[in-house]
Formats: C-alpha cells, structure tokens, sequence
C-alpha cells in the first residue's frame, strides 16, 4: 500500500467505529428475536450469524454474545472493516470465496471448535446481491453449528451504487434488528433443501422485521 491508503487503514477504522455508535444511538432502534441467539448460548454452543452484505455496518450494535470472529474480505476495505471491528472488541478471519478463501474457510472450521461465534456474509463479498454461496452452507455442515439469520432494516438512509446497494442509515430515525430462528444441517435432508429452506429463513426474517418498521408507519430504505 501507498502511503495514503496505509494513512487510511490507520485514522478511518477509529472514526468508522465513532461514526457507527453515533448512527446507533441516534436512532430509535429494537431488537427482533434475541432469545434464539441465546437458547443457543444458554446451551453452552455456539451460532452462525447470517447477514446480507448490504446490511452489514450496523449489525455489530445487535451483537449481544460473548465474542465473534467475522469473515472479512483480504481486500483493502476488508483491511478497514477488520481495523473498524477491533474498535468493538471483535476480531476478523481474513478471506472471501474470491480471494482466500480457502484458507479462510479452513480456518473457520478450527475455529468451530472454539467458544466464539462466526459471522458471515452468505452473498459476499461480490455478490450476486442476497443470493447465498456454499460457504456458510458447507460451514454448517461440517462444524455441526447452527445459522442464526441476523438483519437489519431502516426508517431513513442511504444506498450506494454498489453490486450490494450498500446500506448506511441516517440519523434520527428508527432501526429494527432481528434474529431468526436457527437452523442446524440435518444431515438426512442434504445440502439442496436445506439450501432452501435457509433461503425461506432468510427470507422470512427479513419481512419479519420489515413488517415491524412498516407497523410504525414507516417504509424501508
């Protein structure tokens, strides 16, 4: 990196994370369903958290566990988001389906075995936009995990012209997080239904907490 982009990587993360706390509190924001992340850590396990990447940028407000690895692209906005989630006490595996993401993904499954939850971004980090890859599927198959879809809605923001239409919420206005009910790989049905029928959890989630801004009189961004 030039020097520009490493003044970047250096001072951007500590006000990305100023910037996100402000965007929170200065909204009227809820959580959805926060008991089903936490039926599983009552059990002493741990979860899959499932976002799209558009929405992405807050969902590190909603988390409420005790520590989480995030898959995050070896790209040089990836570089950002790792820097920027230190700030929350979070850290990062490094890798995508497009640029290591092999040895990110072998990674993840060692980290199976340990007390942290992992986060992933099932459309990331090119798209196509809320089409799920293999990876968080295949992650769940192999480390025995359950998939806890996590998203996030908004009264009032912005969408960038993006592959994803990448969301950043303005201020003063409401949020709504929600959590999903998880859903473990059955190893009967095989990888195409339960592809499905994550894709229907997904799906369901979303209108779940779309319909609960839409209850307040407000449309989503």
């Amino acid at each position: 990196m030039g020097l520009r982009d490493r003044l970047l990587v250096l001072i951007a993360p500590f006000f990305a994370s100023l910037a996100i706390r402000f965007l929170y509190f200065t909204n009227r924001t809820e959580i959805l369903g926060g008991e089903h992340p936490q039926s599983v850590w009552n059990r002493g396990e741990h979860v899959i958290l499932s976002s799209w990447h558009d929405q992405l940028l807050m969902m590190i407000m909603s988390y409420r566990g005790k520590g989480a690895k995030i898959l995050i692209s070896s790209s040089k906005d990836g570089e950002l988001i790792a820097r920027t989630m230190s700030y929350f006490g979070q850290s990062v595996v490094r890798g995508s389906s497009s640029r290591g993401g092999r040895a990110a993904f072998k990674e993840l499954l060692s980290l199976g075995q340990e007390k942290v939850d992992l986060g992933f971004t099932p459309d990331g980090p090119r798209g196509p936009r809320h089409e799920l890859k293999d990876g968080i599927i295949q992650l769940a198959r192999l480390s025995g995990r359950p998939i806890v879809p996590l998203a996030f809605v908004c009264s009032r923001g912005h969408r960038f012209k993006s592959w994803d239409r990448f969301l950043v919420p303005y201020p003063f206005g409401r949020g709504v997080f929600s959590y999903g009910q998880p859903l473990y790989y059955n190893k009967q049905e095989g990888v195409d239904i339960f592809r499905e029928r994550l894709k229907d959890a997904i799906s369901q989630n979303q209108q779940l907490a779309e319909r609960r801004l839409e209850s307040y009189g407000l449309s989503t961004v």
